[in-house]
């Protein structure tokens, strides 16, 4: 079944959690609002017509200053079995930023809620372990937010690793291949 007929589906099964349907240049994504996240997922998970039993990819999105919703979340599901994917957005306000966790219906989104989480701030609730994966415990705010402060190394108020990762790199730099 083409995408657009997936997202109809969808809209037909829950038309009070569906905010859109777009169609850009053959790519379709169906906006969902976030409350019943879980539901509508292990529906599509669990149900013969769709069968998306691949999470793809989950990745976070800032819109600072251009839309009423900052942040969004953003779903890339597979089916194995029919071979069909959708495209799921859910945006996330900055005063909610929380969107319930989909682990118990696809063990891999572990890492990428992780990841979103670390990079944007966007808390997963229901997650098993909800904590840094890629910015060390100790680094204060998200480094993919828009508003997130770009600094050169003589910036007051670095993180403290980071002029010991500058000098490993000098050390290490008599080590690169000339090739």
């Amino acid at each position: 079944m083409e995408p657009s007929g997936l997202a109809e589906k969808v809209r037909e099964k829950f038309p009070e959690e569906v905010i859109e349907i777009q169609d850009f240049r053959g790519q379709v994504s169906l906006v969902l609002k976030k409350e019943r996240i879980p539901d509508i997922f292990g529906y599509l998970h669990d149900d013969p017509v769709f069968l998306l039993d691949y999470l793809k990819d989950l990745c976070g999105v800032d819109y600072l200053g251009k839309r009423d919703s900052r942040f969004e979340v953003v779903y890339h599901l597979y089916s194995m079995e029919h071979r069909h994917m959708l495209r799921i957005k859910v945006p996330v306000s900055e005063s909610d930023c929380v969107v319930d966790s989909v682990t118990s219906i696809w063990i891999g989104a572990d890492w990428h809620e992780r990841e979103c989480y670390d990079m944007y701030g966007i808390e997963f609730k229901g997650h098993p372990d909800l904590r840094r994966i890629l910015m060390p415990e100790d680094w204060e705010g998200y480094p993919l937010r828009k508003d997130y402060p770009v600094k050169g190394p003589d910036s007051e108020g670095e993180w403290q690793g980071f002029k010991e990762v500058l000098r490993k790199s000098e050390e290490f730099r008599k080590y690169e291949w000339k090739g």
